[in-house]
């Protein structure tokens, strides 16, 4: 039997019901026996500053911790403005910072977002993607997933009611996973 894979969930979203806190409880329902994905709250991170990152402030050194002790990422993010939310850009520099001891070097990821719009957060997410290729981490290329119309999708709590849509994440988590693996080879 492989390995069992732990996986960091993040979300780039700190309300309570976003759809896309919902939708990494779904990755977590959907994950295979010999996976876990633990999801690592944002809130509280502060704001990066370059006068402060020696010593870390204690919830980003836990971040990093965490990071460092996942076998992979997966992001779930909203698009704001065409763009990543500024708190998951926020918990990414930190994560990269002091230059040369960037927790996410050669880490797996895969991304995915949910959004009321028809995109999906196709925008933020190839924005991540950019981010990706400085910091060293291998991006998982498919399956893409981009939740659109996502109010349709999750219920008023943000618990994800469509089946297509969890079939979905299966996928992508369980090619996370494959991905990470072969990485490991």
């Amino acid at each position: 039997m492989s390995k069992p894979i732990k996986i960091l969930g993040i979300a780039g979203s700190l309300r309570k019901t976003s759809y896309n806190r919902g939708a990494l409880r779904a990755a977590q329902e959907v994950a295979a026996p010999d996976t876990t994905i633990e999801i690592f709250d944002l809130d509280g991170i502060p704001i990066f500053n370059q006068d402060a990152e020696k010593p870390a402030p204690e919830p980003v050194a836990q971040f990093k911790a965490r990071i460092r002790q996942a076998d992979a990422i997966l992001i779930c993010t909203p698009e704001y403005n065409y763009s990543i939310p500024g708190v998951l850009k926020n918990a990414i520099d930190w994560a990269s910072r002091p230059y040369g001891d960037s927790a996410w070097d050669g880490k797996p990821v895969a991304i995915m977002g949910a959004s009321p719009g028809m995109l999906g957060t196709a925008r933020a997410q190839y924005h991540l993607r950019q981010c990706f290729v400085f910091l060293n981490m291998r991006a998982l290329c498919r399956p893409e997933l981009m939740i659109a119309e996502a109010s349709d999708k999750f219920d008023e709590q943000g618990n994800l009611v469509d089946q297509d849509t969890r079939d979905r994440i299966k996928k992508l988590v369980t090619a996370l996973v494959a991905w990470t693996r072969q990485l490991q080879k």
